[in-house]
């Protein structure tokens, strides 16, 4: 087949690529010229996506993938369109479609009869039916279920282990009509292999939802779950320190049973998915309490770190806190909505001179983030933002004078750190504090 992917970001080059392996021609369309040049060339134009660079390098070398800028000539010569184009969301949640928008005017301006469009991004629910159909016919003079076929398959991958995943979980899917269904299981049957997964209540594979409205639901629901587990253990993790008990330890004994999965207390909720997905469930479901009691919830982590510390150290006016970790995870180069941002905005209200570190950014670049970097100058106290593998390593030793430790992801080794205060979230020796 010829296949156009939109967007060729963290998610859309692995999808290009692994379509290009399994042997159908792949164009790239992507605004950014540095990303094109990159991908023609055989190179990638970001790191950390495991296997990318070797996927790539091998289908440009084959002639099966290519990029261009020009969207519209991409999607003129495909017989399918995969849109994976990012949304995001303004300060009071609300949806913000400029660059889903106009991604989609440049697919119908080379919509061709006959051609499937895909859409992964993740969206409101109705969005596909209601908002994008109508602009691909308008821009296209096709009309959706008769002159092409429009499908919702939500992107379910990680980043880091998108090839992985990728086999891992049953690919959803669902369309604007059964027609639009039917192709859209049968070209992800096509480019996509799975795992065997006994466990599962069918095989894995292609799922087929019916409805887009079904797919997109599927989506929201799967990453808000997640951000309402969080929130409550978070919330757990805030009870805990006001009567002295390690929520860890309760959080392992409760997940013993089968029914219980707490997840993981932390100082923030980053990322393009949890801290969004939210919104957009909440966007359709503005009275959904439950949802909007944990995003919040998790919202006002960062606070309670710098409370904490406040409450440890004393008062923060002129004092030098290094804040480790900018990306919103470890081991990921994104800061997208990254925890590291509240905590900088916060100390630096509080008086504080805060400074930040992490091993995947120098300090040009966290400076071109419009966060203050850190060279090497004494610090008063740190606090452990992200949850990188090599942080497990440090101690006090490293800065002398240091006087308070938060550590937000409970990854640090308290031996390494005696003689200094040092406090976890959740473990029952950080008085709660006010919001």
């Amino acid at each position: 087949m010829r296949v156009c992917v939109v967007g060729l970001g963290k998610i859309g080059l692995p999808l290009a690529a692994q379509f290009a392996t399994r042997g159908h021609r792949v164009s790239g369309a992507d605004i950014d010229p540095r990303v094109v040049k990159a991908v023609n060339s055989g190179g990638v134009p970001f790191p950390g996506e495991t296997g990318l660079a070797d996927a790539v390098s091998a289908a440009s070398s084959a002639g099966l993938l290519t990029a261009t800028t020009d969207v519209a000539e991409a999607v003129a010569e495909a017989e399918t369109t995969v849109v994976v184009v990012p949304l995001f969301v303004t300060d009071d949640g609300t949806p913000d479609f400029t660059t889903m928008d106009a991604a989609t005017a440049s697919v119908a301006a080379g919509l061709r009869p006959g051609s499937l469009v895909s859409y992964e991004t993740t969206l409101p629910v109705g969005t596909t039916r209601n908002r994008l159909a109508p602009a691909l016919e308008e821009g296209s003079g096709l009309v959706c279920g008769r002159d092409f076929h429009l499908a919702f398959s939500p992107e379910r991958v990680f980043t880091g282990r998108v090839f992985t995943d990728l086999r891992r979980y049953p690919k959803l899917v669902g369309g604007f009509d059964e027609e639009s269904a039917s192709r859209a299981v049968a070209f992800y049957s096509a480019v996509l292999e799975f795992d065997h997964r006994p466990e599962l209540t069918r095989p894995n594979g292609v799922w087929n939802l019916g409805t887009a409205e079904a797919a997109e639901f599927a989506k929201l629901a799967e990453t808000t779950y997640r951000d309402v587990n969080i929130g409550l253990a978070n919330q757990f993790a805030r009870y805990a320190d006001s009567i002295g008990v390690d929520v860890y330890d309760v959080i392992a004994a409760c997940n013993t049973q089968p029914y219980s999965h707490i997840h993981r207390p932390g100082i923030a909720v980053g990322g393009h998915c949890i801290p969004v997905y939210p919104q957009l469930y909440l966007w359709n479901d503005p009275d959904a309490t439950v949802v909007a009691a944990a995003r919040a919830a998790n919202a006002t982590m960062p606070d309670y770190a710098v409370a904490a510390l406040a409450s440890a150290y004393g008062d923060l006016r002129e004092a030098s806190v290094l804040v480790l970790g900018a990306a919103y995870r470890g081991g990921v180069k994104e800061t997208a909505y990254s925890g590291v941002f509240p905590l900088v905005d916060r100390l630096t209200e509080l008086g504080a001179r805060p400074v930040v570190s992490d091993p995947l950014y120098d300090p040009d670049e966290l400076s071109a983030l419009r966060l203050p970097p850190y060279r090497r100058e004494p610090v008063d106290a740190i606090i452990v933002h992200t949850d990188h593998a090599r942080y497990r390593h440090l101690a006090a030793a490293d800065w002398p004078g240091v006087k308070v430790l938060i550590d937000g992801r409970r990854i640090t080794d308290p031996q390494r750190w005696t003689g200094v205060r040092r406090l976890v979230i959740g473990d029952g020796a950080m008085a709660e504090q006010p919001d």
